[in-house]
């Protein structure tokens, strides 16, 4: 299955009042982590737009570990787990790369549409990236 670790460096404005993370931001990191996982795969989201499809995201589960702050590096590992013709399954681990500290951990669900956000099935092409790749990046 497609796997990929992409790092990024927290920002300021990333964190709240108390100097932590705030708690959606996760969710930001899981998108990068995804479409960063699909870059190293080979595919352009935007080109598969172009070609008349999306990854319309049906639901996401986030369990919080422990806080990340401002300036640390934090890797975001995704994987699809589970394709099916018309869905897939995306699991995430986000670490603090200084001390590999599990910091959240996390699932989207995507539905395969068209512009019109009706459902479709994923065209072979990608299908095969997403349920036969394995491509890391640590």
């Amino acid at each position: 299955m497609l796997q990929h670790t992409t790092q990024v460096r927290v920002r300021y404005a990333e964190t709240d009042q108390m100097g932590v993370v705030y708690h959606a931001n996760y969710v930001v990191w899981m998108e990068v982590g995804r479409v960063e996982a699909m870059r190293a795969a080979g595919l352009n989201y935007a080109e598969m737009e172009r070609e008349g499809i999306r990854v319309a995201v049906l639901g996401v589960e986030l369990q919080y570990k422990a806080a990340a702050r401002y300036d640390d590096l934090v890797d975001i590992t995704a994987r699809v787990v589970e394709v099916q013709s018309r869905m897939m399954r995306i699991e995430y681990d986000i670490h603090r790369a200084a001390d590999g500290q599990l910091l959240a951990q996390g699932a989207t669900k995507h539905l395969f549409v068209n512009l019109d956000l009706k459902p479709i099935r994923c065209p072979e092409k990608y299908y095969a990236v997403f349920a036969g790749a394995a491509c890391t990046n640590t």
